[in-house]
């Protein structure tokens, strides 16, 4: 590989200038949600910088050390970065440059370059401090771009002048946008060369003593992505005012798990007008796409997001046109749906879960934080009496003396109960209690190997896995606690992709789950679909993640031929891991067409809207997408979407991938317009 640029004059300043300008030592206050949840260091040394950084939020976070060493034009020549992800695998990052060589190390393996130009290594593991280094050479540098190591190239834009303040000390400082290497810009700010903080809708690090600026520059930054996303829409929706026909199409039947004989969809609106043998002529003033005999596909639904504004299109793109919110921060995901239902972004139709947590050392700092019994219940009485939510969702710091009080006010307000295993109590005590749903199939599992007084607030809850491995599943504790399931009637959302990940995934090799759609991802989602994100510390780690993976299998594959209900989730952003989350119920037993039936109309059913969703029949809102082959015989055929309709609006994914550095999996189908 050789890094070149055609950037003449690149360097207008030299270190001196670029890293003397900086304050010698800052620190910085990390939040999320306003909670401050950790911090960030930062020193100047004799060569560059010592950074430390570290956070906790929901039991877990990054910790990483590093120390960056500056050559004379400001770029780095030297990087260690050493510490833990947020999930506990091990940091051992490194970067040299000497004599036009660049060498570098990170969880994916090693990989050299020959220079011959400005070029930055973009670590794979870092703290935000990293915007701050990048940025002063790429405010040097020829239109404010340059090549990037391992891939990509880095691109700074200048967003705005703000004026901050805490009441003492007032700044300008300057917003700006980092990208080029992973699917979103970041967005960060700048007190001249100064790093000051980095911002997005729900967190935020700043520079110590401007917290009380943290709601305002979060609310700035859902402003810039909020603008980013309405000009993608602009580009990639497609609006006709008159009817659409998808011409030439075998629709999929959930009830009988079937394709039926080629048709023409018509759609008017948000609706299906009517489905019409194939050759029925287009009417004028009709948008007609050529199906070519394609499988055109209920919308399916996510069961376990976390919505953002990328996960939003990227679904949309993936034929994703429903998700459930299993938790968010409640007033940035107020502004999304709002978006979404205007037609300013594209996105699914959201169904709420109202998240309650208990307040602890250990708190995820989403949805409503509470202290006592009382306040558990009014939470939930806030939540039915501001509407839009259908079910609450438990977490893990909740004190399960709680959990009764927490249900006996869902039902008197009609909502569902999902959740978490809270710590310190069991699967079967929440069983009995009344949940309606248990989130996660570790949280279920867990309460038969964890031990008395054991933290589940901690990451334990999920390097306990490792202990699956000697778990008989024919044992009266696991038969006790299916049995208990299937009687009441209690679903599982199990999130099976994201403990394959959890279980599978290993440093320097290729996850299983990406390698159908990775080449097109860009370099930040190549090198994480290459990273275990578990710690692996040795031989024995390797055995037993895997055999868990394998007892987890065998447990739902029980929990299926009980009868147990399944929803299909992620907890991991949905799109493509969505359709592996799909792929994965292969494994116990479920055929393409009976998996696809359950992620559409079965979900549909599942939240009250089978009325409504989950089939293509006249009447129906108008959620579909289009794939060439037949995804009831071979799954794979769903990951080939060449177009999506949602709540009516139509969108070519080889349009809406480009904008987020993603390669195209097929082009758009022809259309025409008739006159």
């Amino acid at each position: 590989m050789r890094a070149t640029t055609a950037l003449a004059g690149a360097f207008l300043f030299t270190f001196a200038i670029g890293a003397a300008s900086a304050e010698d030592n800052q620190v910085f206050t990390v939040m999320t949600s306003g909670t401050e949840i950790g911090a960030l260091d930062v020193s100047r040394t004799e060569t560059g910088y010592a950074i430390f950084y570290e956070f906790r939020n929901n039991g877990r976070g990054p910790t990483y050390n590093e120390t960056v060493t500056l050559g004379e034009d400001g770029l780095p020549v030297a990087w260690t970065i050493e510490g833990a992800t947020t999930f506990g695998n091990e940091v051992d990052e490194m970067f040299e440059l000497s004599g036009g060589e660049a060498r570098w190390r990170d969880s994916t393996g090693e990989g050299s370059a020959s220079v011959d130009g400005p070029v930055f290594y973009a670590p794979q593991n870092s703290s935000p401090y990293t915007m701050a280094i990048m940025a002063r050479a790429l405010m040097a540098a020829e239109d404010m771009t340059m090549p990037a190591l391992p891939g990509g190239d880095l691109r700074l834009t200048e967003m705005e002048t703000l004026t901050v303040s805490n009441g003492e000390e007032t700044r300008e400082v300057t917003a700006w946008a980092m990208s080029g290497t992973s699917l979103n810009p970041s967005y960060f700010l700048m007190d001249g060369e100064a790093f000051f903080g980095s911002i997005s809708p729900g967190f935020s690090i700043l520079a110590q003593g401007f917290e009380g600026e943290d709601e305002r520059l979060r609310e700035r930054a859902g402003d810039y992505g909020s603008s980013r996303f309405e000009d993608i829409q602009e580009r990639v929706a497609n609006p006709h005012d008159g009817p659409i026909r998808v011409r030439n199409v075998r629709v999929f039947d959930p009830l009988t798990q079937s394709l039926g004989d080629p048709v023409s969809v018509v759609v008017e609106g948000q609706r299906i007008a009517s489905v019409d043998p194939v050759d029925t002529p287009s009417a004028p003033g009709e948008m007609e796409i050529d199906g070519a005999g394609g499988s055109l596909i209920p919308g399916m639904f996510e069961m376990h997001a976390h919505t953002s504004e990328t996960g939003s299109f990227l679904n949309i793109a993936a034929g994703v046109t429903s998700v459930r919110d299993m938790g968010n921060n409640n007033d940035v995901l107020d502004r999304m749906i709002a978006n979404i239902q205007s037609g300013r972004i594209a996105g699914p139709r959201v169904y709420r879960s109202a998240f309650i947590e208990g307040a602890s050392p250990f708190s995820s700092n989403n949805g409503e934080l509470v202290s006592t019994e009382d306040e558990a219940v009014e939470a939930v009485h806030r939540y039915a009496d501001r509407g839009g939510f259908h079910q609450i969702k438990i977490y893990n710091s909740m004190n399960p003396a709680w959990i009764e009080a927490v249900i006996a006010a869902a039902r008197e307000r009609d909502m569902r109960v999902s959740g978490h295993v809270p710590a310190f109590t069991n699967a079967d005590t929440m069983i009995a209690a009344g949940y309606d749903e248990i989130t996660h199939i570790n949280q279920l599992m867990l309460g038969w190997v964890l031990e008395e007084g054991e933290d589940t607030r901690t990451l334990l809850r999920l390097t306990a896995l490792r202990r699956l491995e000697d778990l008989d599943l024919e044992s009266e504790k696991v038969q006790s606690t299916i049995d208990s399931m299937a009687e009441a009637g209690i679903a599982i959302d199990p999130t099976f992709a994201i403990h394959e990940a959890l279980t599978m995934s290993r440093n320097g090799v290729l996850s299983e789950s990406a390698v159908d759609y990775i080449d097109h991802m860009p370099v930040s989602s190549q090198r994480s679909a290459r990273t275990a994100m578990s710690e692996i510390a040795d031989e024995n780690d390797d055995r037993a993640y895997r055999a868990a993976f394998e007892k987890i299998t065998d447990t739902l594959a029980l929990m299926r031929e009980r009868g147990i209900f399944m929803v299909p989730g992620t907890d991991m952003g949905g799109s493509f891991v969505f359709h592996r989350e799909l792929e994965l119920y292969q494994r116990i037993g479920m055929t393409p067409a009976e998996i696809l039936a359950w992620a559409t109309h079965g979900m549909a059913e599942y939240l009250g809207e089978g009325d409504e969703l989950g089939r293509i029949e006249p009447g129906y809102l108008a959620d579909f997408f289009l794939v060439p082959g037949d995804p009831t015989e071979d799954f794979k055929a769903v990951k080939t979407i060449s177009m999506v309709a949602a709540d009516g609006r139509v969108y070519f994914p080889a349009d809406i991938y480009p904008e987020f550095g993603i390669r195209p999996f097929i082009e758009a189908p022809a259309v025409t317009m008739i006159e």
